[in-house]
């Protein structure tokens, strides 16, 4: 390629208002649009200068925990919604993956698969709610990177992010630690993302639209600790929601668990919304809340930890282990009866998250 061509796709580069190929070509209109779009949002100190990768140091009251680490990507559509946008739930989805281990969230990192012709603009609105979030959860992000694709390669933007964080010392959140008599805590109401995400569609007008739950859960879980040290586990419950992550935790432990029906914090917003539909709201996915197991002693300070914060207000007991039913999740119904909840095959609602 000679030089005037080159400098001519970068000035194009420069003027679009939408991502162009030249802006993931490594050269000088990618180096802008990462210096104007994410270094310009996420400056923090760890990111030094630049370099192929963030050189980070363990705050000192947690150089003798254990390090965790997470990663994960998300696809939703579309991608700002009501409570939230991608970037929002990039951030906060990280976050809490690190929380529920125990761990205290302490650095991220941000890649982006864009596709050519989305508009810059876009990009803007996508990192400032990133760095709002982060600054909300008490996290940085330090690293990344940036890839464009052509059109119809991808659908508008992917992220990907990973987390790092630190589980202090005496700290030991498992599954497989559940004994039949624990007692199961959700944080907040159920199926609040799915229901957001699909009215955000348009597949459902709504009179009182609901809102995403996205939001940070560290604090919460720190919270929680404190107040009831033997905690046994914690999930987030995001896709496949409640159902898929209280199974996973009978599978793991070995124990049985009943529901119970009347005990579920769900809005009748989305009540309606999931009978309209056909949708069952134990698998809608949630971006705020947790299902956490702690032994019966420890349930009623737990419960006050947690409607002291603004995302377990409307925290509450829905069920309990068992040593009956191993393995298999039971729900007591309305009517008195009982009901397998089991794991969904697939999914109800794609690009949820």
């Amino acid at each position: 390629m000679s030089l005037r061509l080159a400098d001519e796709r970068y000035a194009l580069g420069r003027k679009s208002p939408s991502v162009t190929l030249a802006h993931g070509g490594g050269g000088k209109a990618m180096r802008d649009l990462i210096r104007d779009v994410f270094v310009a949002a996420f400056d923090n100190p760890g990111m030094g200068e630049l370099e192929d990768q963030a050189r980070l140091i363990m705050p000192p009251d947690l150089a003798d925990g254990r390090l965790a680490f997470t990663t994960d990507g998300f696809v939703v559509d579309p991608l700002f919604f009501p409570g939230g946008d991608i970037g929002t739930l990039a951030v906060n989805g990280t976050v809490n993956d690190l929380a529920v281990g125990g761990a205290r969230p302490l650095w991220l990192s941000c890649a982006m698969v864009i596709e050519e012709g989305v508009e810059i603009d876009t990009l803007h609105r996508i990192a400032a709610s990133m760095r709002r979030a982060a600054d909300a959860a008490g996290v940085a992000i330090v690293t990344g990177d940036t890839k464009v694709v052509g059109r119809g390669s991808a659908d508008k933007v992917f992220v990907t992010t990973s987390g790092v964080g630190a589980i202090p010392a005496g700290v030991d959140l498992a599954a497989s630690h559940v004994r039949p008599g624990d007692v199961a805590i959700v944080n907040g109401y159920l199926g609040d993302h799915g229901a957001a995400i699909l009215n955000a569609r348009g597949d459902m007008a709504l009179e009182s639209p609901v809102e995403s739950d996205c939001a940070p859960l560290g604090e919460l879980m720190a919270a929680v600790l404190a107040a009831a040290p033997a905690t046994r586990c914690a999930r987030d419950c995001t896709r496949g929601g409640l159902a898929s992550a209280l199974n996973e935790i009978a599978g793991a432990s070995g124990c049985g668990i009943d529901l119970e029906e009347t005990a579920l914090p769900l809005r009748p917003e989305v009540r309606g919304f999931c009978e309209i539909l056909g949708l069952d709201p134990l698998y809608l996915a949630n971006e705020g809340t947790l299902v956490l197991f702690v032994p019966p002693e420890q349930a009623d300070a737990a419960l006050a930890a947690m409607r002291r914060l603004p995302q377990g207000r409307e925290a509450r007991l829905v069920g309990r282990a068992v040593g009956e039913h191993p393995k298999t999740v039971v729900m007591q119904t309305l009517f008195g009866g009982g009901r397998i909840v089991d794991m969904l095959l697939g999914e109800q609602l794609p690009r949820i998250c």
